[in-house]
């Protein structure tokens, strides 16, 4: 739910979604059964109540099972999960990054990635893919570790 907002906005409309469910437990069955007005008053975009929806419905039927997604490579994690609308790429591998704990991932689609890599390797564009690739193969098998720097680099900035 953080993506395309700033951290602070992302944590607030959370924290109202998940005051939806009081003492409960956040399950895909109970998310169906919020009117979409609901989730839409937490902040979330109509954009957003459509994909927590369909992500929901996608585990209710079990076409996509959250608890054995730790058991695929991360190759076939964002296969599965790039079939809900409203997961990208971008997505999946954050997906793999911050809840499957998975060392060695980076997005090479991540805008603050490749503008952190542009200062610091001094490129006078953002680097292409195929530059982020050569840099970031030294790092293997911990990529996430050198995501994490790259972003917390930017953080340092402000």
């Amino acid at each position: 739910m953080t993506q395309q907002l700033a951290g602070g906005a992302a944590r607030a409309i959370f924290g109202r979604f998940e005051k939806l469910f009081t003492n409960e437990t956040v399950t895909a069955k109970k998310i169906l059964l919020l009117p979409d007005q609901t989730i839409r008053d937490t902040g979330a975009s109509w954009a957003k109540v459509t994909y927590i929806k369909d992500l929901a419905k996608w585990v209710t039927t079990k076409t996509i099972q959250l608890d054995k997604l730790h058991e695929l490579s991360d190759k076939e994690v964002i296969q599965e999960l790039i079939k809900v609308k409203g997961i990208g790429p971008w997505t999946a591998e954050m997906f793999l990054m911050f809840s499957l704990g998975r060392e060695d991932v980076f997005s090479y689609g991540d805008l603050g990635l490749r503008h952190a890599m542009q200062k610091l390797y001094k490129f006078k564009k953002e680097p292409t893919i195929k530059q982020m690739e050569k840099i970031t193969s030294k790092w293997s098998p911990y990529r996430t570790y050198g995501a994490l720097l790259l972003w917390s680099s930017l953080d340092n900035e402000k």
